[in-house]
């Protein structure tokens, strides 16, 4: 299917959230460079936790890793949170928390002025002219993650995909295969802290 018809098919289909706020397609990105750092230690053996679960089909490519502040964890910790509100399974948060990690390296980004790709914000950098929802919800943590997931859950199968095509069919980014290379820290992060 091609992006202007995917676009059409998702923007009619309404993808319907919070009291008629209608969510689209996202075109605009953060295309910043992966910055190396240090892995984060983590327990993916910890009880409760399906390491099966969490890369079901093993990273694509290489990886990349950024060492995380805490305001950056916070934000992997909200999206976790808002991934169990959902009802959705540990796979649901890897993929949110790479998309945001391409998106935004986990930052809840506001306006960038010149910088900016359009009008995104947040860690998912949804647009508001897209019909993600007002500035105000999509700079919060809770409600951007809740949007992306609903889109999530309106793509056939993505339980089974890649991540990379489970996160693009939702984001439509001028950059498909870039969600792949934030697998395996997305992964850890959830095993860190899916069961705190």
């Amino acid at each position: 299917m091609n992006t202007m018809l995917r676009k059409s098919v998702l923007g009619v289909a309404g993808l319907a959230f919070a009291g008629g706020v209608f969510a689209g397609p996202i075109a605009a990105h953060a295309d910043t460079p992966a910055v190396a750092g240090k892995p984060a230690a983590v327990q993916a053996d910890k009880p409760g936790v399906d390491k099966a679960k969490l890369i079901p089909h093993g990273v694509q490519g290489a990886q990349s890793n950024i060492a995380l502040n805490d305001e950056q964890v916070a934000n992997a910790k909200a999206i976790i949170a808002a991934t169990k509100k959902a009802g959705l399974p540990e796979r649901a948060a890897v993929i949110s928390i790479a998309t945001s990690l391409q998106e935004s390296k986990l930052e809840n980004l506001g306006h960038l002025g010149d910088a900016n790709d359009h009008d995104s914000l947040g860690l998912f950098q949804q647009r508001p002219s897209s019909g993600w929802g007002t500035p105000e919800q999509i700079t919060n943590p809770e409600y951007s993650t809740l949007a992306f997931e609903k889109g999530l859950k309106q793509v056939d199968g993505w339980q089974d995909m890649p991540l990379t095509q489970a996160a693009q069919t939702v984001q439509v980014s001028a950059y498909p295969d870039a969600y792949a290379q934030w697998e395996q820290q997305a992964a850890d992060l959830v095993a860190q802290h899916w069961n705190n």
